[in-house]
């Protein structure tokens, strides 16, 4: 007679909000209403009418969370979409075609912006940054004096707070290198939403990309906002007319309808959920103790980033002799959920560009860890991942 084994499932404590967050149960909840709404947002039927309320209802919030209008707002699938649409060498400008004759990226950038989106590879340079993860202005400001205005415009792409480590560009100062000298500014905002304050206006930038999964809302949502309504990109997907005629396609009613609630959750938790993830430093000071403890058998841990400004939930780290690789497998299974850095690849734990532009070495980067935090209790994950990982370090010293 055989018997069937029960499984028992162990508790899961979940360290890797940047990659995703959890989808809110208010997100949730509101979108399982919007799947009993039947109609298309642009009939003007009673139907389309309830659908259309509940897009116009997503962008009021979101505009709210971010501190700017709803007007300038266009709803995408993605952050990537946004990516591939902003970074154009066409912007038009009140009805007029402006010519973009070259992109300059920030090394550090999340892939989707490093592909160039509609840029020629030629038309492409990378920006070098200082060991702390923040862009070199200086070089900027050398770069944009020698760019060719007689070719056309240049385009600066930056990443408000890096997803790997945190790091937090000084976008304001960007801007104003920038705009002296006629450029444009696009700003990855997709990490920093919900995580720090946060106000359009006050990047100055002309073109920012948001991602609804980053929140708490559903994956296959997110945002672009033109801080100008009359300058934007020639758009990238042309249809009937939708999202006033920057992206074509049926918004996607249910999926907008909970981004919308999540931007309300965060409107509501936000100032909270920012105190919470003051746990980062304590971490970082108890993996410092973890290896000092151990003995000269163990390095100490390098935090990436440390000492300039960092998104408060995110913290990157490496021990000299752990690898990464080895590390997540054990991690897991111990029911513990980090990262090696960002998640957008095959799922295999590969070199990282961001590090190898900060100078970090192979060592380093091949043990690279990363830690991001939620607005769930962060305490009990933290503990848990700390017991963890001495004992991943005590193997190490044994």
């Amino acid at each position: 007679m055989k018997y069937r084994t029960k499984m028992v499932h162990k508790a899961r404590y979940y360290l890797d909000y940047n990659a995703s967050a959890p989808l809110l149960d208010c997100a949730r909840d509101s979108m399982i209403e919007a799947m009993d709404k039947a109609g298309n947002p642009s009939s003007i039927h009673y139907e389309g009418r309830i659908a259309r309320k509940l897009v116009e209802n997503a962008r009021s919030s979101f505009a709210k969370l971010i501190n700017f209008k709803a007007t300038n707002i266009i709803f995408t699938s993605g952050a990537t979409e946004a990516a591939n649409h902003v970074l154009s060498p066409v912007v038009r400008a009140g009805g007029r075609e402006l010519n973009i004759s070259k992109l300059y990226l920030c090394a550090t950038e999340h892939p989707c912006m490093l592909q160039g989106g509609r840029f020629a590879k030629e038309q492409i340079e990378i920006l070098p940054i200082y060991k702390n993860g923040v862009l070199d202005i200086q070089v900027l400001e050398a770069v944009l004096e020698r760019h060719d205005a007689q070719a056309g415009l240049p385009m600066v792409a930056v990443q408000l707070a890096n997803n790997e480590t945190g790091v937090i560009q000084p976008v304001n100062k960007i801007a104003e290198v920038i705009h002296k000298y006629d450029g444009f500014l696009v700003v990855d905002a997709v990490q920093a939403l919900g995580k720090m304050p946060l106000s359009v206006e006050g990047t100055e930038a002309d073109f920012l990309i948001f991602s609804s999964h980053k929140i708490g809302g559903p994956q296959g949502a997110g945002a672009i906002v033109l801080r100008d309504a009359s300058v934007s990109p020639v758009p990238l997907l042309q249809g009937g007319g939708q999202e006033n005629y920057h992206r074509g396609g049926t918004e996607n009613v249910i999926a907008i309808t909970g981004f919308g609630t999540a931007c309300e959750w965060h409107l509501q938790n936000l100032t909270k959920n920012i105190k919470n993830f003051c746990e980062r430093d304590s971490i970082e000071a108890e993996l410092d103790t973890i290896s000092r403890e151990a003995g000269n058998a163990v390095a100490q841990p390098v935090f990436f980033g440390k000492g300039t400004s960092r998104l408060g939930n995110t913290l990157c780290f490496a021990v000299a002799g752990v690898k990464a690789e080895t590390a997540l497998m054990a991690l897991d299974l111990d029911g513990i959920s980090v990262s090696s850095g960002s998640a957008c690849s095959s799922g295999k734990v590969n070199k990282s560009h961001v590090l190898e532009a900060m100078g970090a070495s192979r060592d380093e980067m091949e043990g690279a860890i990363r830690l991001s935090l939620g607005w769930n209790d962060n305490t009990s994950g933290a503990e848990k991942f700390l017991t963890a990982w001495k004992t991943i370090v005590s193997r190490m010293a044994a």
